[in-house]
């Protein structure tokens, strides 16, 4: 691997996909009507959540394996917020050498037991991913384990950069590429690729305002909470963060909001599952960060797919409440038999659906008579629901609408 201005030549990705050919998925390229629709212009997804262990880090982790030869013969050992710990114990499996992972707390546990089963042993290291990655350089030393860098290795960005190769062969008149940007190794190394075939490509980074380095510094103290968690780098790489700054157009920095909306969309719209970290390209589009290109096609890297089955029910709650299908209210009525059924058949009758009842007597100022309940309805949009709290007050209830 040669250092100098480009760090990584033509030849070195080459190799790279030589590497990973035995492992690594070719994942396709999906037209998006809702983005391109939205936005304007072309814009397509490349779908690396499709992609072996869930997301693009088993680029960079076969060809790091690949370059170790005989310095794994004790094993591997890496830090990681999940997807290179997936990754790497995979690729550890494939070469037959033992593998340890030490993660931050509160990482991802879908992310850890796709470790384990890879047959890895993965063990908290900290608070944050920094830590994580102390632990293990640490641990490397005291066994003489290779330690394996999740982004900051030209090795691992080589193999990142087998992406950029993908997607020259796939897009026709490829303009612009958005894609995540954690430590910078998958942006930096596709960033490469395709300039090194094309200088005229645009490629703009992604970040989340809970940590974005390459946006704002310095780095937030203590964990970091985002649903992006797979990019929750506080600190560049010493390797990775002049790639960025040479060859990538643009960083630009989205909110959880933004998020949480790119999530869904890709989930009812494009049917694809989709991790915060792998949705935030679609997020700076959504939101108006990103242009896509008035002539050619916009891609859209969706990184990776694994997400914690947890987290859906939330999202999915958090956006029928603002598309106006869910309704929550607080209501006053008559602590007597018969009150409730009555208020129930009232919202029945307006074509609402009961999801959730529950009684409120604590902390609210009642009559000794009264009781007050708070009901999750399901509606069929904002004008709907307009409709059933206009019969409610109609009817002589005091509703409150609490959220929507």
């Amino acid at each position: 691997m040669q250092m100098g201005e480009t760090a990584i030549s033509p030849q070195d990705i080459l190799s790279a996909a030589d590497a990973g050919r035995a492992y690594v998925k070719h994942t396709p390229i999906t037209p998006s009507a809702a983005l391109s629709e939205l936005c304007g212009g072309s814009v397509v997804l490349k779908a690396e959540n499709l992609q072996r262990t869930g997301s693009f880090k088993i680029r960079g982790a076969l060809n790091k394996l690949s370059t170790l030869g005989a310095s794994a013969q004790h094993g591997v050992v890496a830090g990681s917020a999940g997807n290179h710990a997936g990754a790497l114990a995979f690729a550890a499996k494939a070469h037959g050498v033992k593998c340890e992972i030490f993660v931050p707390s509160g990482a991802s546990l879908s992310k850890i037991a796709a470790c384990r089963a890879y047959g890895a042993t993965a063990s908290e290291g900290g608070e944050s991913l920094d830590n994580a990655v102390a632990r293990a350089m640490e641990r490397a030393q005291e066994t003489g384990m290779a330690f394996c860098h999740p982004y900051d290795d030209l090795a691992v960005i080589a193999g990142q950069a087998t992406l950029g190769l993908e997607l020259i062969n796939d897009i026709d008149n490829l303009r612009t590429v958005v894609i995540p940007l954690g430590g910078g190794g998958l942006a930096g190394g596709t960033a490469i690729a395709l300039k090194q075939f094309d200088p005229s490509i645009k490629v703009i980074g992604v970040q989340v305002n809970a940590c974005a380095p390459y946006a704002h510094s310095p780095a937030p103290d203590g964990p970091v909470v985002t649903l992006a968690d797979g990019i929750a780098v506080k600190r560049p790489g010493t390797i990775t963060r002049p790639i960025i700054e040479k060859w990538l157009d643009d960083v630009v920095v989205v909110d959880e909001d933004d998020v949480a909306d790119a999530m869904i969309l890709l989930m009812e719209r494009g049917k694809l599952l989709v991790e915060g970290a792998g949705a935030v390209g679609v997020s700076a589009l959504m939101r108006g960060l990103v242009t896509p290109s008035a002539q050619g096609t916009t891609c859209v890297v969706l990184s990776g797919g694994n997400v914690d089955m947890g987290l859906i029910p939330g999202l999915i709650r958090r956006h029928e409440t603002q598309a106006g299908r869910r309704l929550i209210v607080f209501v006053r009525i008559s602590d007597r038999p018969g009150g409730l059924a009555q208020l129930l058949s009232l919202f029945a009758e307006n074509g609402a659906n009961l999801v959730e009842v529950e009684h409120v007597r604590e902390g609210v100022d009642l009559h000794v008579r009264e009781t007050g309940v708070q009901i999750v309805l399901e509606t069929r949009g904002p004008e709907h629901a307009a409709t059933v709290l206009e019969a409610a007050r109609s009817g002589g209830y005091e509703i409150t609408e609490l959220t929507r």
